[in-house]
């Protein structure tokens, strides 16, 4: 099918329903047929990204390899991966890859520069956190990137495991406290840099929509650009929901 995106999900589930309902709700579509045409593996039995990146944990890399090539076996003529800290292996996945894929990390940086903030916070991974994945983009762009410090840090991945588990008013309760920390600290608009995060706070990003950076929403809203551009459409995109 044209125009066919495929979606290297799982990581985790919650993340990835999260894009699949953004696609749904980002499109101006008047019945089923017009919507965007998805593909997705929510397989979760990749291994954990953040524990293969600090900890020497099992290489994830295997076998979202394989799910991409299946993906593109379906007939997937773009990839897109909800999961930041996936997007270590990005480049590697790409040169396996024989049809166009999107980073989040590059189409949320655009959606920031957007913004014409001076001051970026950025709540990820450790994993996320460690590579440098946004920290490096946003000082090239000449931008003061603001993270949470040790402790607060520890408490950001206490928020996205009980996310995981299933707690999302805990995890909810402790990622805003966060988000208000670098608030507190200067940050003017703050980088959702973790999938699972637009997720515990979809309540602070609805009512404060310009004072986040949602990596899933960027994604999805480049995805929908791609597809415009494949088949030859426009204005499918609800535009309240572009930055």
């Amino acid at each position: 099918m044209k125009g066919l995106i495929g979606v290297l999900g799982g990581m985790g589930p919650a993340a990835t329903v999260d894009l699949f309902n953004k696609f749904v709700t980002y499109t101006i579509a008047n019945k089923d047929q017009e919507h965007i045409p998805l593909i997705i593996s929510s397989i979760p039995d990749i291994p954990d990204r953040t524990e293969a990146l600090l900890n020497h944990g099992v290489s994830p890399l295997p076998l979202m390899t394989n799910y991409l090539k299946k993906l593109e076996d379906a007939g997937a003529e773009c990839i897109v991966i909800p999961c930041n800290t996936a997007h270590f292996w990005f480049d590697e996945l790409k040169n396996t890859c024989h049809v166009d894929m999107l980073s989040i990390v590059e189409t949320t940086m655009q959606e920031v520069l957007l913004t014409k903030k001076k001051n970026i916070g950025l709540l990820a991974t450790n994993a996320t956190m460690y590579m440098g994945l946004y920290q490096k983009s946003i000082e090239q762009k000449k931008l003061n990137c603001i993270t949470p410090d040790e402790e607060s840090q520890k408490l950001v991945m206490k928020s996205i495991y009980l996310l995981k588990s299933g707690n999302k008013d805990a995890a909810e309760e402790i990622m805003k406290s966060q988000a208000e920390l670098l608030f507190s600290r200067g940050a003017e608009v703050i980088i959702l840099g973790c999938t699972e995060v637009p997720v515990i706070l979809a309540n602070e990003v609805k009512k404060h929509p310009n004072k986040y950076i949602d990596s899933t929403g960027s994604l999805v809203r480049a995805s929908i650009h791609w597809y415009e551009n494949r088949v030859g459409k426009s204005h499918l995109i609800i535009t309240e929901n572009l930055k």
